[in-house]
C-alpha cells in the first residue's frame, strides 16, 4: 500500500513520486553510462569482474533502460532538457538508496560547503526523510520549533516555498540554519489534521540541553535525561552513575535525544556491560568491524531501563540495541527512528558531489539499525499515536511503565 503511515494529504504526491522514481531509476543508469562517469562508478566499485551471467543480466536491463530513455527523448509532450533530466535523475537514484545518500549538482555542492560553517543559529529541529519528504525527528525543548508546537513526526511540506521532495537532505538541513534573528517559513503537514500550517521561525542560538536528573522510589531508582548524546554528556553520565553509587537502578530517558557521534552511544552501552558484541559495522567494501564491550569501561551491574520512542536518534538508538540485545535490562516505548549508518563524500570531476552510505551498524542480533530501527522489549505507544496532545496528557505511562520494571528488580539481578 501506497505511503503506508504518511499523512494523508501528501500520500497522493508520494504515490506518483514512487512510480516516477522508478522510471527515474532506470534514466539515470543509462545517463551515467551515456555521459561516461567511468570516474563514479570506479569510485563506487560498480566496474569489476563479474561472473558472465551478471554481465549479461547488466546488459539485459541496459537495453530496458535504453529503450526507456529513448521514449522519453521521442514520445515525451515537449523535448526535455537534457542537464535538468540528468541531475533529476541522479537525484533520485541516490534518494532511492536510503535518506542519508544524495547527490549534490555543482552549484548544491558549493553552497554546501560555503554555509557548511558559516551559519551558527537554529530553529531547534532533528531532521530526515521519510517518504522523500522532510520529517522531524524531534524537536529541541524550548527552541523557536518547540514554541511553534512543533513536534516528532511533522511532515515539512515546503522550506521557503520550495518542496522538501526536491532538495538533498545535507541541504535541507543548511536552509534550516542561519543568521540570528533571521526567519524560515515551513509549511508542516500534522497527523490528524487535514491543511498544511504556514509557519515563521525565527532562528537562534540554542544552548546545550541540561542534563535531567532525578531520584525515584525513595531514591532507589536513578532516572537521567541526556537529552544529546555528545562525548561530554556521556562522560557526564559517567559521573552521575558513578556518584550515585551501586545503591541504585538507572533509568535513562533516551526519548528525543539525537547523537550523531554513533561510538558515542556503544560508549554509553558499555557503561553497564562487561562482556559481549555491542555492534557490528559492515557495507559492500567497508572493512568489517566488531565492537565489544570492554570490562575496564562497565561501571554498574545495577538494573538498568532506558525509554526510547521515535525521536531517538542515532547514538541513543545503538545504546538501546546494545542493552535489548544483550538481555542487559528493558527497553521501554516506541520503535525509534533508524539512524546507524557511516558515509562518504565522494567528489565528482564536474564539482558535484555523492554522499553515499557506505556501511550501516547492526545490533548483536544482526539487525540493521538504518533498516529496522529498534523496537522496545516493551511498547508503550506515546500521545502522537493516539492524537492525544502532550499538554493535556495525564501523566507520562512510558515514564511509568519502567519506574514499575526496575521497581520489581532487586539490585543483585
Amino acid at each position: 500500500m501506497c505511503a503506508v503511515g504518511l499523512p494523508w494529504r501528501l500520500r497522493p504526491v508520494v504515490c506518483v513520486s514512487q512510480l516516477l522514481r522508478r522510471l527515474v531509476f532506470a534514466v539515470s543508469i543509462v545517463l551515467l553510462a551515456s555521459l561516461g562517469l567511468g570516474y563514479v562508478l570506479g569510485e563506487l566499485g560498480w566496474i569489476g569482474v563479474r561472473a558472465g551471467d551478471e554481465h549479461d543480466a547488466a546488459y539485459s536491463q541496459m537495453r530496458v533502460y535504453a529503450e526507456v530513455l529513448h521514449k522519453i527523448q521521442n514520445d515525451y509532450v515537449t523535448t526535455p532538457n537534457i542537464p535538468d533530466v540528468t541531475d533529476g535523475a541522479l537525484h533520485g537514484l541516490l534518494d532511492s538508496l536510503d535518506s542519508d545518500s544524495s547527490y549534490l549538482t555543482p552549484s548544491e555542492y558549493n553552497i554546501y560547503k560555503n554555509r557548511l560553517t558559516a551559519d551558527s543559529a537554529q530553529v531547534g529541529l532533528t531532521v530526515s526523510k521519510r517518504f522523500g519528504y522532510a520529517t522531524i525527528v524531534n524537536v529541541a525543548p524550548g527552541s523557536p520549533a518547540d514554541q511553534a508546537h512543533l513536534r516528532d513526526g511533522d511532515a515539512i511540506d515546503l522550506i521557503e516555498g520550495q518542496s522538501t521532495h526536491a532538495i538533498p537532505l545535507p541541504l535541507l538541513r543548511l536552509l534550516l540554519a542561519g543568521k540570528p534573528g533571521s526567519t524560515v517559513t515551513l509549511s508542516v503537514v500534522r497527523p490528524f489534521k487535514p491543511n498544511p500550517d504556514q509557519i515563521v521561525l525565527s532562528r537562534a542560538i540554542l544552548a546545550t540541553p541540561p542534563l535531567g536528573e532525578q531520584f525515584y522510589e525513595n531514591a532507589t531508582i536513578l532516572y537521567l535525561k541526556p537529552g544529546v548524546l555528545t562525548a561530554a554528556r556521556v562522560g557526564d553520565l559517567a559521573a552521575r552513575i558513578k556518584a550515585a553509587g551501586p545503591g541504585h537502578k538507572i533509568l535513562l530517558d533516551l526519548r528525543d535525544t539525537t547523537g550523531t557521534d554513533l561510538q558515542q552511544g556503544l560508549r554509553l552501552a558499555n557503561f553497564f556491560l562487561k562482556q559481549g558484541t555491542l555492534a557490528t559495522l559492515s557495507g559492500q567494501t567497508f572493512p568489517a568491524q566488531s565492537f565489544a564491550a570492554d570490562p575496564a569501561q562497565c561501571i554498574t551491574d545495577a538494573p538498568v531501563a532506558m525509554l526510547v520512542n521515535r525521536g531517538t536518534y542515532g547514538a541513543p538508538e545503538l545504546a538501546a540495541a546494545a542493552i535489548e540485545g544483550l538481555k542487559r535490562g528493558d527497553v521501554v516505548g516506541e520503535r525509534t527512528f533508524g539512524e546507524g549508518a557511516v558515509g562518504k563524500t565522494i567528489d565528482l570531476p564536474d564539482g558535484a558531489a555523492l554522499m553515499l552510505t557506505v556501511a550501516k551498524y547492526k545490533d548483536p542480533a544482526g539487525k540493521k539499525i538504518e533498516d529496522e530501527a529498534v523496537t522496545p522489549t516493551v511498547v508503550v505507544a506515546g500521545p502522537e499515536d493516539t492524537g492525544e496532545s502532550k499538554s493535556i496528557q495525564s501523566g507520562d505511562e512510558q515514564l511509568s511503565r519502567a519506574l514499575a520494571l526496575l521497581k520489581s528488580k532487586n539490585l543483585s539481578e
